[in-house]
């Protein structure tokens, strides 16, 4: 990983984890050109996006960091083992409809996905250059197997743990259809 190959200097820490910094620089650079169709870094940590109160098992396992959809969805990491690399978390996207699944299975992962998809965004190319350069990664070729890969990985666990927060599951409903049909 180079210093300021994404997209600048390094300057103020946007989150204490090195990739998430790097990769605000290159957004910061773009002065508001998507590489991403409705991803944008916000606030690290940003707990309103966890709604009004959310226990503080949530606050504290959950770490929002990003806008996934224009419409309010967002991705945060699970802190589901007290691992000391933050950028080795699973990725949940937490949609604004109610929807929650894993996203990805880490953020370099997260990241090789965001460079296969909207390729019609302005910036995307630079995004998958400063991808190549600053990390070694290049787009995911099969994103649903990246999906389902992560799934098979931290889906039951993360359902069970979702599950001491709501036990109407409602919100986890797919989720766990999903696991269902894989035997997980």
């Amino acid at each position: 990983m180079q210093d300021h190959a994404l997209g600048g200097h390094m300057r103020a820490t946007f989150s204490p984890i090195p990739e998430l910094n790097l990769l605000k620089e290159f957004e910061d650079s773009l002065h508001g050109e998507p590489y991403s169709r409705g991803f944008e870094l916000f606030q690290y940590g940003r707990v309103s996006a966890l709604g009004p109160e959310p226990p503080v098992e949530m606050r504290d396992k959950l770490i929002p960091f990003a806008q996934a959809t224009a419409s309010g969805s967002f991705y945060a990491l699970w802190k589901h083992d007290g691992g000391k690399d933050l950028a080795r978390l699973p990725v949940i996207f937490c949609g604004d409809e109610g929807d929650l699944y894993i996203a990805a299975r880490d953020l370099p992962v997260l990241f090789r996905l965001l460079a296969a998809e909207d390729e019609d965004e302005p910036a995307h190319g630079a995004y998958e250059s400063g991808l190549e350069r600053t990390f070694g990664l290049t787009p995911a070729e099969d994103p649903a197997a990246v999906y389902q890969a992560a799934l098979i990985e931290y889906g039951r666990a993360f359902a069970d743990w979702w599950l001491t927060f709501d036990d109407a599951d409602s919100i986890i409903a797919d989720l766990l259809d999903e696991l269902e049909e894989l035997n997980l």
